[in-house]
């Protein structure tokens, strides 16, 4: 069972997975860092009066109207990056795909029907 593990760990499929987690989780950090120090001020000139997010629209001690919209403006921003991404990956293979191929031998029928047609062209 322990070897089972050790194989099942080294996969290149769960190591790519465990790469591409802490590649998310630091990519949210600089979204969510883009959204606090850059877009929030973009918002606070555009509207006077709201400093953070996290301010607008307050109900109760803890409710708030706008940590909500920062957040998912948040997933907005990861979404559409990873939609980008996602296209030139697919683009980039699509395009590998797409190699050009030596040509094949032609089938016997094919030489035969290629034949027959010079033939009657000849006549």
């Amino acid at each position: 069972m322990i070897k089972e593990f050790k194989e099942f760990i080294a996969q290149g499929n769960l190591m790519d997975i465990a790469v591409g987690f802490v590649m998310g989780a630091a990519f949210t950090a600089v979204v969510t860092a883009f959204t606090e120090n850059i877009f929030t001020p973009l918002i606070a000139m555009i509207i006077p009066g709201i400093d953070d997010l996290s301010g607008l629209w307050t109900f109760g001690e803890n409710g708030s109207v706008g940590a909500f919209l920062g957040s998912a403006i948040n997933f907005v921003l990861v979404a559409f990056v990873v939609f980008l991404m996602v296209k030139g990956y697919n683009r980039m293979r699509r395009s590998a795909d797409e190699a050009p191929e030596d040509p094949a031998e032609p089938s016997e029928e094919v030489v035969l029907l290629t034949e027959i047609r010079d033939s009657l062209r000849n006549r």
